[in-house]
């Protein structure tokens, strides 16, 4: 995204292919399956800015990205992951890391796997 500081979280959820709608993310959000930078996301409207770090739990996992970029569009599976980084979770600082735990499975939100990209 050329010249803006900052998206919504709920519109970067999508854009990068974690939500498969904007609904779905406000249902991460609401299930506080979703931090930045070590803290829980409350609102949608949140801004996510280059250099964050959003802890996601999806499906049966979680996982740990570091934002490199904004889109300004939903692209396929392959432009969406040039935006971020996966943060390797041994690198992590486990004390000032916080535990989160991977929630339910929401519809519409999608669980990491490869097939849901497509």
């Amino acid at each position: 995204m050329t010249g803006a500081q900052s998206i919504r979280i709920d519109r970067l959820l999508v854009y990068l292919r974690f939500a498969r709608t904007r609904s779905a993310a406000l249902a991460l959000i609401d299930t506080h399956a979703l931090r930045r930078n070590r803290k829980h996301v409350l609102r949608a409207s949140e801004q996510a800015r280059i250099g964050d770090v959003l802890t996601i739990a999806l499906g049966s996992g979680v996982r740990v990205i570091e934002l490199l970029a904004l889109p300004d569009r939903r692209g396929s599976p392959e432009v969406a992951a040039t935006y971020y980084r996966e943060v390797d979770s041994d690198a992590l600082d486990r004390k000032g890391q916080m535990t989160i735990g991977a929630s339910a499975p929401v519809p519409g939100v999608l669980s990491g796997d490869p097939e849901d990209f497509s």
